[in-house]
């Protein structure tokens, strides 16, 4: 999911994967080759997200 980058003051490592960000800098190689991370409205990149995945016990 994508979440504000506010969400660093609260991120919780045991909850929480990071899996990279809105722009094109901390891409882990895990999305679809040519889909941008970018979060947009009409094409005008607006939004810059966290993008982030919860983590099931034992992971």
């Amino acid at each position: 999911m994508g979440v504000p980058i506010t969400f660093l003051d609260k991120y919780n490592p045991e909850q929480f994967e990071i899996l990279g960000c809105s722009y094109q800098y901390g891409d882990p190689g895990c999305h679809y080759e040519n889909h941008p991370w970018d979060v947009s409205v009409e094409g005008k990149m607006i939004y810059k997200r966290i993008f982030i995945r919860f983590r099931r016990a034992g992971d």
